[in-house]
């Protein structure tokens, strides 16, 4: 069943244009309230975001995309179910997680399908990096948790490495099963799917 309340938020309102990209966005002005949050990381068309924010109307949904099409197909699916619980900023997803999220202000992040840059030469492209992951870990409330999806298994491989190498999270198992499929998910479901559930370490 589909848990959505009548919305008068404009298509214009669900992008959000921070008028300082130098400081934390106002998470209880945005939504009008207080609620965890969780954030999609590289939200693609907002598949995933919208269907997350419509079975879960008592949490807050940000789709972070840096493609300008993307941000308006998922701009386009949030209007067209409605939903007064998402929202998608238009920037790259380093820097939001860097500049635009208050520290110990985030519930989950959700890194599905991240780009593999595959060639060698290219490598240093991939965003999970040693400071990607302190800067989550410094965005992540209490106990929050990181959730990365890969089909590429020399990435999954080299984010385990990483991962070994700090002691800010905790391993856990994926509940996998009760959340939707990602669009890529859907597309890459014959191929084999590596997970990664990440807890803050407190």
């Amino acid at each position: 069943m589909l848990h959505c309340q009548e919305s008068d938020v404009s298509m214009s309102e669900l992008e959000i244009v921070p008028r300082n990209y130098f400081a934390p966005l106002d998470m209880k002005a945005i939504y009008g309230r207080n609620a965890p949050i969780e954030v999609d990381l590289g939200c693609g068309d907002g598949s995933f975001l919208v269907a997350m924010a419509a079975a879960n109307p008592d949490r807050d949904f940000l789709g972070v995309e840096r493609l300008v099409h993307r941000v308006r197909k998922t701009r386009r699916k949030i209007m067209a179910r409605r939903l007064t619980n998402a929202r998608v900023l238009w920037i790259e997803t380093t820097y939001a997680v860097e500049r635009l999220l208050l520290a110990e202000s985030i519930d989950i992040f959700h890194l599905l399908f991240p780009d593999p840059w595959p060639k060698r030469r290219h490598s240093n492209r991939r965003i999970v990096t040693k400071k990607f992951l302190q800067l989550i870990h410094r965005a992540l409330a209490s106990g929050g948790r990181l959730r990365i999806v890969t089909d590429a298994v020399d990435y999954f491989s080299e984010i385990e490495r990483l991962v070994s190498q700090s002691n800010e999270f905790v391993r856990e198992a994926d509940s996998e099963p009760t959340r939707p499929a990602s669009r890529f998910e859907q597309r890459f479901k014959e191929a084999d799917i590596y997970r990664l559930m990440l807890r803050k370490r407190c």
